[in-house]
């Protein structure tokens, strides 16, 4: 990659990135709240089945399609892509969570770089033609910037561990040395998820993670709440 494309991976993948995903712990609060994860071994496992399960055959399935299809600039194939992910991610609060962090990241892709293929797709999203998921914005955002498929896919999986790391700290008061050791721990899975997913048209998103979509539905009825998601 160009020097420009890898810092502009590294803006991407930074947690300073003002898209809203520190609100976000897809699950996690409540796995914290049935006491189903109480440790840092318990966090992994979870983040394990999360990287296996959910992001390998669907985020970062739509995120390789939103990724070639710019580059061969094909706004009806990010948008295919794009409504696939809604339709196969059954738990409400993670398709409104990837909305509302991809309109914030479409947002400020559109005020920093000007692009005609940016404008289309939002003039879809506002015409309710297509969702806007995060994973797709960032599959086209990355496209766009000359940043590699594979590396687009890398910096998913590690904003979506850092995120729930972060998520993590508050909820269980889990120790930076721990949250690196996780991180440390889980770039195998990373790649064995980016690895599933190459093979895998947009047609062949399958996630399945039961136990994750039952407490996220859960999580939406709960009383208090720390997190969005």
């Amino acid at each position: 990659m160009s020097d420009d494309a890898t810092l502009e991976a590294f803006r991407l993948a930074d947690s300073f990135l003002p898209v809203g995903t520190y609100s976000v712990s897809y699950g996690l609060e409540q796995f914290v709240a049935d006491d189903r994860v109480t440790d840092a071994d318990d966090l992994e496992a979870l983040l394990s089945t999360y990287l296996r399960r959910q992001l390998g055959p669907a985020d970062l399935v739509a995120l390789r399609g939103a990724h070639r299809a710019v580059r061969d600039d094909d706004l009806e194939a990010v948008c295919a892509a794009d409504r696939r992910l809604s339709a196969v991610t059954l738990a409400a609060e993670f398709r409104e969570s990837a909305r509302q962090s991809g309109d914030r990241l479409l947002s400020l892709q559109r005020e920093i770089r000007g692009d005609a293929l940016f404008e289309s797709y939002a003039d879809r999203i506002d015409a309710g033609e297509t969702p806007g998921n995060y994973p797709v914005v960032l599959g086209a955002a990355t496209g766009l910037a000359g940043i590699g498929e594979r590396e687009a896919c890398l910096l998913a999986c590690h904003g979506f561990v850092t995120g729930l790391l972060g998520a993590a700290q508050r909820l269980l008061s889990l120790g930076h040395t721990d949250a690196q050791r996780i991180l440390d721990g889980l770039k195998p899975v990373m790649s064995a998820a980016i690895d599933d997913s190459a093979d895998r048209s947009v047609a062949e998103m399958a996630p399945f993670a039961p136990l994750v979509d039952v407490l996220a539905a859960d999580h939406e009825r709960a009383d208090r709440r720390l997190f969005a998601s």
